[in-house]
């Protein structure tokens, strides 16, 4: 799928720069997840760089830190970033719209 990165770097410089970023955590096992696939190409369709987008394999053990940290209990959760501050967290799957309409209130 076009439009998102894998997480392969320290996730604090990732989350910390000017640049919004929106976080997938998700299960390579978890359908929820595979939806969110289309929705995430769509989005940064249309936030373009104005969006950083990086998907989170809760299941490779380089990452158990950082789901620890955030009390990922459930996927997908998807968390918003800014300069390293979590700005918005939902678990759960959503639609296109839905999402972008969140992602206006903080990107504009």
């Amino acid at each position: 799928m076009e439009g998102y990165e894998k997480m392969s770097d320290n996730f604090n410089e990732v989350t910390g720069g000017e640049t919004p970023v929106l976080v997938d955590f998700y299960a390579t096992w978890c359908g929820p997840c595979k939806m969110m696939g289309p929705v995430l190409a769509e989005l940064k369709q249309r936030f373009g760089d104005r969006l950083r987008i990086i998907k989170l394999d809760i299941d490779n053990p380089a990452n158990a830190e950082t789901v620890r940290r955030y009390g990922v209990r459930s996927v997908p959760t998807l968390m918003l970033f800014r300069r390293g501050e979590l700005l918005w967290r939902e678990s759960g799957a959503r639609r296109t719209d839905e999402m972008a309409a969140i992602l206006d209130r903080y990107i504009g």
